[in-house]
């Protein structure tokens, strides 16, 4: 076990979780220890980082630095300079693209659908069952169709190039454009 995740244990379970000795008992007798647990770590170790704070911070070094390009419904090209392991949903939000993503990225709606270039699609990993069939209920569903909030970044996507439907089922009809939150 890596030494960050010891850290998730008090003292005396990360002994007996180093000596592989599970002959005694955790005090860490129910679920609400360890969630108390997990929860002091990441406040006192990294602070609190919620839904989309990662995307909002700068890249660390150039290596990191993966550059992408939204094209919105007029056909403007938007380039964007993220870094690895960014959620394009949430990059978006950062950078004000109009990426709706209602459900802040919990697989629950398809306002975040997007067209991936054809020359990258087959550098993301397959969709799973969960954003198939949001994607079912996405208007004007093509072949490279995504769902934003499950693209993360690599250095493989250098490069692409995002293009954004022509409307989402989600999306308010009287022009109004909701802010992240």
């Amino acid at each position: 076990m890596s030494a960050p995740l010891l850290k998730l244990f008090c003292n005396r379970c990360a002994n007996y979780v180093k000596s592989a000795s599970y002959k005694y008992r955790f005090s860490h007798k129910n679920i609400k220890n360890v969630s108390y647990s997990v929860k002091r770590y990441f406040k006192t170790t990294t602070g609190p980082l919620f839904h989309g704070e990662y995307e909002m911070q700068d890249p660390k070094s150039p290596e990191e630095v993966v550059n992408i390009t939204f094209i919105d419904k007029t056909g403007k090209h938007i380039p964007i300079k993220g870094k690895i392991g960014d959620n394009v949903l949430y990059l978006a939000h950062r950078y004000g693209i109009e990426l709706e993503g209602a459900c802040e990225a919990s697989l629950a709606c398809s306002t975040c659908h997007v067209y991936v270039n054809d020359k990258f699609l087959d550098k993301l990993p397959e969709p799973v069952e969960e954003e198939d069939d949001m994607l079912d209920l996405a208007y004007f569903l093509r072949e490279n169709s995504r769902l934003g909030c499950q693209i993360v970044l690599t250095k493989e996507l250098e490069g692409m190039e995002l293009t954004l439907p022509q409307a989402t089922r989600n999306f308010y009809v009287d022009g109004h454009v909701p802010q992240p939150h």
